[in-house]
């Protein structure tokens, strides 16, 4: 993932040329982690709907009006998330909001009061949740569940019978654990153990040594990216060879600083983009070509995954009578799917996730993904 790029050096950040009277603008709205845990995920995703959106207002813009792209730094931080969502719905007028990461930011920002009395959408969430919000959340990301699925489909090809589980107890992954218990039984497979990833060290230790002795063929990781490195940590001193599979929503350039490239290999995530660095779709070329044009940060998943983002947001808005508001919500009642040139999404999903793409992405021997 790309370092903490320049154009970020302040909270708010306008991606029109022209900024306009109010009346000749569509602003658009986010509040993300910028700085904190999760920074470089932030800043990634930004990074790739600022390329989008640029490119459309050299363009001309969206029905004659330019966007105005605003972001705040959450800094990972729910209650301030959902202050900053606030703040960009009163202050800044924001015709259109896109969240921030994980289900407890979302979940934080619907529940307030100026979410709720503004009647907007909630729109593609760095979030992996199953949870339907109706219509005050559109997803774009497919799930958790169905990440986990195609992990289990694209290795239950490779023969695998005995699949252990790294846990990190706490309520957002319950479901998740439980969901993979469950999807286990309907495969016909084994849980070889549970090692429960523990706030002491030596406690960890002895739940990855544990599972390592059980032999299991594969491990899925339900936990988050710090826990899942001191996972990794442990239980490639008794199993470096053994599978550890995660899903997308891991910071990969955390874990890769946390464990190093050698207790990397033999690890794998679910992506919910293609490989961003291959020049296959248009949306790939176009991705490419308009980072180099404008960024100069690395490409990443999430680069290309906010790069579609802004593009079904502009496709949205474009299905809008009126190009101020209006546009998420129009996307509810549209049937049949949208090509976003190579990668397609489906607004008439009963689910709310607009993109159901899962792929596989293991790093290299000495660091680097492979798709």
């Amino acid at each position: 993932m790309a370092k903490f790029p320049k154009y970020l050096l302040s909270l708010v950040f306008l991606y029109a040329a022209c900024a306009g009277a109010a009346d000749k603008s569509i602003v658009v709205g986010q509040a993300i982690d910028l700085s904190g845990q999760n920074g470089s995920i932030g800043r990634d995703y930004v990074s790739g709907l600022a390329t989008y959106f640029d490119s459309v207002n050299a363009a001309g813009g969206v029905n004659g009006k330019r966007i105005k792209y605003l972001t705040r730094d959450d800094r990972g931080d729910a209650a301030e998330s959902a202050k900053a969502v606030n703040e960009l719905i009163e202050q800044d007028k924001a015709d259109y909001l896109i969240g921030g990461i994980g289900g407890d930011t979302v979940q934080a920002v619907v529940s307030s009061a100026g979410f709720a009395k503004s009647g907007q959408v909630l729109f593609a969430p760095l979030a992996s949740s199953s949870k339907n919000y109706g219509q005050r959340v559109l997803f774009w990301r497919p799930s958790q569940e169905q990440e986990i699925r195609y992990i289990f489909s694209y290795f239950g090809k490779l023969g695998i019978k005995k699949v252990g589980i790294a846990y990190q107890e706490n309520s957002l992954n319950r479901g998740a654990y439980q969901y993979v218990v469950a999807e286990l039984g309907k495969r016909g497979l084994s849980l070889s153990g549970t090692a429960k990833i523990l706030s002491l060290p030596a406690d960890t230790e002895r739940e990855s040594k544990k599972l390592a002795a059980a032999s299991p063929d594969i491990v899925i990781a339900v936990a988050d990216t710090i826990s899942t490195g001191l996972f990794l940590k442990e239980f490639r001193k008794h199993a470096a060879k053994t599978f550890v599979a995660g899903t997308s929503l891991i910071n990969l350039t955390t874990l890769a600083e946390m464990t190093g490239p050698k207790m990397l290999e033999w690890t794998v995530f679910s992506q919910v983009v293609p490989n961003p660095s291959a020049a296959v779709s248009v949306i790939q070329n176009d991705h490419m070509r308009m980072m180099r044009k404008y960024r100069d940060e690395s490409l990443s998943s999430l680069t290309l995954e906010g790069f579609a983002v802004g593009k079904s947001l502009v496709k949205a808005i474009q299905m809008s009578s009126v190009a101020n508001r209006g546009g998420a919500q129009n996307f509810f009642a549209q049937k049949g799917q949208i090509d976003l040139g190579g990668l397609t999404i489906n607004p008439g999903d009963p689910d709310l996730h607009l993109s159901a793409y899962v792929d596989i992405a293991l790093f290299r021997k000495g660091g680097g993904l492979l798709f």
